[in-house]
């Protein structure tokens, strides 16, 4: 896909999925990731990805130069947060937009929300993720992770032209890696990149999705302010 083609386009949603029935880890058990914290909720279910996302994130990071390491955000969302999440940005472009009929504004909240029905975290298949030095420091990649396109005046889409050499040269590096892992990237979101999902599906020409939506709940529960 060369132009940029939203989680909203019919392409996507006709892109039937094939379930594997693959399982969904904790991306935390195999010690390897950093992970942060900030999108804990109290399931944990931030910290979950399927098998093979999990084992493509590990790829990619021993492709990076010495001391550096990929910094997972977030993977799973259930779909009921999915959807609030998707509700809450568009009533936001509804405020701002009060002239948009109801097909732009769900067009315009995929930039930055999946719609529910075809949302890659949901399928356990999506994680938002950066780079960061061995201790955890965030790299510079242009814009705060989970900038909208109106705070950012677009910088959070991945090829935008209104960053600076630093951080355009951290993308650059942070996708070589995970495409060559296989994952594909969200092109208005450059810290979203998934594998198996619909989107990733009609990105590399597949015929079916490998994950669909799917309901967990984790087995492993601790406290956190997410």
């Amino acid at each position: 896909m060369n132009e940029i083609v939203l989680m909203s386009d019919p392409r996507v949603a006709a892109i039937p999925v094939a379930e594997c029935g693959e399982r969904l880890v904790d991306v935390r058990r195999s010690g390897s990731l950093l992970v942060d914290a900030r999108q804990q909720d109290p399931a944990d279910a931030f910290a979950y990805l399927r098998d093979g996302v999990l084992d493509r994130l590990l790829k990619a990071q021993a492709m990076l130069p010495q001391g550096l390491r990929l910094l997972f955000v977030e993977g799973y969302r259930p779909p009921s947060l999915q959807r609030e999440y998707f509700e809450e940005y568009a009533d936001q472009l509804r405020v701002s937009h009060p002239e948009w009929p109801d097909g732009q504004v769900h067009s315009a909240a995929s930039r930055y929300v999946s719609p529910p029905d075809i949302a890659p975290h949901s399928a356990g298949a999506a994680v938002d993720l950066t780079l960061a030095d061995t201790s955890g420091r965030e790299l510079d990649l242009g814009t705060r992770m989970n900038a909208d396109p109106e705070e950012s005046e677009g910088a959070c889409y991945t090829h935008a032209f209104n960053i600076g050499e630093k951080a355009r040269s951290n993308r650059k590096l942070l996708g070589s890696v995970l495409t060559a892992a296989g994952l594909v990237n969200y092109p208005t979101e450059w810290w979203h990149w998934s594998f198996g999902d619909r989107y990733w599906a009609l990105a590399t020409g597949k015929t079916a999705a490998l994950y669909g939506p799917k309901e967990i709940t984790p087995s492993r529960r601790r406290t956190g302010d997410g």
